[in-house]
């Protein structure tokens, strides 16, 4: 399966081509439809220098109207930094435009930053976490069956609501997405996180969901190129960028995570071989008989939409077919 994942970085750019980049992102998820098993991933930060999507429930709701297969994940939607009414009108919303495709992880955010955009505490972020996943939760069962007024409408399309997960990197994210009888997307498999969750599900009732740990090896952003080598000279600087933000952000929130690099120059990203690789076809082949999947990020970093749809468009037309044949 080909996980497509869009965080619409797009450093140093104009207006207009910051506004093509989003509209490069939504041909592209129509474009991928019917050609590979595919889902797309869409990711969530705010107050970034590079323009970070700050608001994915609109981008998948664009990418929703132009397909009618494709799931769309958003992970993570920062959850503590929504109103809990607005957030679960616009879930179900979504959930019937995209006719129940459109699934959620909810994550805290880890960075001071966004909590001061919004004019919440850092400090009391799990408390608030607490409070409106409660709330979230609580208005999505009313909505499905409650027929007193006020509340919210209409009812869900998906017969349970929205899937919701909850995600993070610590025990603490871990038993909270147990305790509220949620599934688990970790951000990477640290010793004691799984049985946080399975202890976390039992103490409150819940049986136990899915609790999804990647490896550290694991790798989160690969692009294809028949000569690596020259596939790094094109997309390096852009990989470097984008591992550079996300490496400052975890480091300042002392946080690890199995899609983080810590290379300070392409060389060294190269010889790596971790998160973000360039390999050719039989790499890519080998990395999906290894792992299941090929983590493709088109766009990541500022790819400029031309070089961007040559990748993909050498992933799906090079790669898949021999998963066929």
């Amino acid at each position: 399966m080909l996980m497509m994942r869009f965080d619409m970085r797009v450093p140093d750019k104009s207006p207009a081509e910051i506004a093509d980049q989003y509209e490069c992102a939504i041909q592209m998820a129509q474009w991928v439809e019917g050609k590979a098993p595919a889902m797309l991933g869409l990711s969530e930060h705010h107050a970034a220098e590079d323009g970070y999507m700050p608001s994915p429930l609109v981008l998948a709701g664009s990418m929703a109207a132009v397909t009618s297969k494709l799931p769309i994940m958003i992970a993570a939607t920062l959850m503590p930094l929504y109103d809990p009414v607005r957030l679960v009108e616009e879930m179900i919303m979504l959930d019937h435009i995209s006719r129940g495709r459109v699934s959620y992880v909810f994550g805290l955010g880890y960075r001071k930053t966004e909590y001061d955009l919004f004019e919440l505490e850092f400090g009391e972020r799990g408390k608030i976490a607490d409070e409106k996943l409660a709330r979230v939760l609580s208005l999505i069962a009313e909505a499905k069956t409650a027929t007193r007024m006020p509340r919210i409408t209409p009812p869900p399309f998906s017969a349970d609501g929205p899937p919701i997960m909850w995600g993070g990197g610590s025990k603490a994210a871990a038993r909270r997405a147990g305790r509220n009888g949620l599934s688990f997307l970790g951000q990477v498999d640290a010793p004691g996180i799984k049985e946080s969750y399975e202890k976390a599900c039992k103490d409150a009732g819940h049986p136990i969901g899915m609790c999804i740990v990647p490896p550290a090896d694991m790798p989160n952003i690969v692009f294809v190129h028949p000569n690596p080598d020259e596939g790094w000279e094109e997309v390096g600087p852009y990989l470097l960028k984008d591992a550079a933000s996300y490496a400052e952000w975890n480091n300042e929130a002392g946080l690890t995570a199995a899609s983080l690099s810590q290379a300070k120059t392409i060389d060294d990203m190269k010889k790596e071989n971790g998160a973000y690789r360039v390999v050719d076809v039989k790499g890519a082949l080998q990395l999906i008989k290894t792992w299941g999947r090929l983590p493709l990020h088109p766009l990541c970093g500022g790819v400029p939409p031309e070089l961007g749809w040559t990748y993909l468009k050498r992933a799906v037309e090079e790669v898949m077919p021999h998963l066929a044949a």
